[in-house]
């Protein structure tokens, strides 16, 4: 009852600003589509994401990559620049969206789920410690404590994982290439296999991981028999990441939902309270006629 009522008080998104994500996304699917540059806008919107610590409840997806591209995120910057493209004929649409944004519909584009995305996050100008991805050389253990961290699961380690095999399709991570690209659940039946295909992603260390331990092993044999279940829990995941740390204010549709229910919790909540007063009332009308 008390997270209806808190969700009716909720922020609500504007309608202008809901207007301009949906046309933002068009633009984007446009873009990505003609430039082929799915992988690396995946790319970008993880690493926006992953400066989030569960700990200290700083960093997220609050657009900030974009001030400290340096070391091997060089390669980002293509992606941030093709992004100036959409951000320039949408310029209400806040970089942490832009960023976020690109990243769904980049999945959706290559065959991937379509992804529950949220609008409603806010740019940050600070530049927080860039978020570290797990070390290829480490085991099973140091993978849980880079997820743990971030507040995500087993689960969200095996389903993201896969993000491996299509952010390494092109060399130097350009993003750009011939090479068709589809997202399925082929990562998991490969590594099962042992197979490792032309661009070596499924030698990322990761894969063995995901073979080694118990738990991950598990998902990664459903997610190869059941492409549904895979897609269904990767488009979770996503989710999860591309929104650490933030709260985002509710859609109009979502507001409305909200307030309705609060308004039914607030009526069956004030017919409780009537009738428990007609019921005490009662109850002390009785104890009176047995103590005459």
């Amino acid at each position: 009852m008390i997270k209806t009522l808190m969700a009716a008080r909720a922020p609500v998104l504007s309608e202008k600003y809901s207007k301009e994500i949906e046309n933002a996304r068009r633009d984007l699917r446009a873009l990505i589509f003609i430039k082929k540059c799915a992988p690396i806008m995946l790319s970008l919107a993880l690493h926006d994401a992953w400066t989030y610590d569960a700990n200290t409840k700083k960093g997220g997806p609050n657009g900030a990559i974009r001030n400290y591209i340096h070391g091997e995120n060089t390669g980002l910057k293509t992606a941030i620049d093709l992004c100036e493209e959409v951000k320039a004929k949408h310029p209400r649409v806040t970089y942490a969206d832009l960023y976020q944004l690109a990243g769904v519909v980049a999945i959706e584009l290559i065959g991937g789920p379509t992804i529950d995305y949220a609008a409603g996050r806010k740019d940050s100008k600070e530049s927080p410690n860039e978020g570290l991805f797990p070390d290829a050389k480490e085991d099973p253990s140091h993978l849980r404590d880079v997820f743990y961290g971030k507040g995500l699961s087993d689960k969200d380690i095996v389903t993201l994982s896969a993000t491996h095999k299509l952010v390494n399709a092109h060399p130097e991570r350009s993003g750009f290439g011939e090479k068709p690209l589809k997202f399925d659940n082929s990562y998991f039946v490969e590594l099962l296999k042992g197979d490792s295909d032309s661009d070596g992603s499924l030698k990322h260390a990761t894969g063995k991981a995901l073979l080694d331990d118990p738990n991950f092993r598990t998902y990664v044999e459903l997610y190869a028999k059941d492409e549904d279940v895979f897609l269904k829990d990767y488009a979770e995941s996503h989710k999860k990441v591309s929104e650490l740390g933030v709260t985002l204010p509710l859609s109009q549709d979502a507001s409305f939902e909200a307030r309705g229910a609060a308004n039914l919790v607030s009526s069956a909540t004030l017919v409780f309270l009537n009738f428990s007063s007609m019921l005490l009332v009662y109850i002390q009308q009785i104890n009176r006629k047995c103590k005459e």
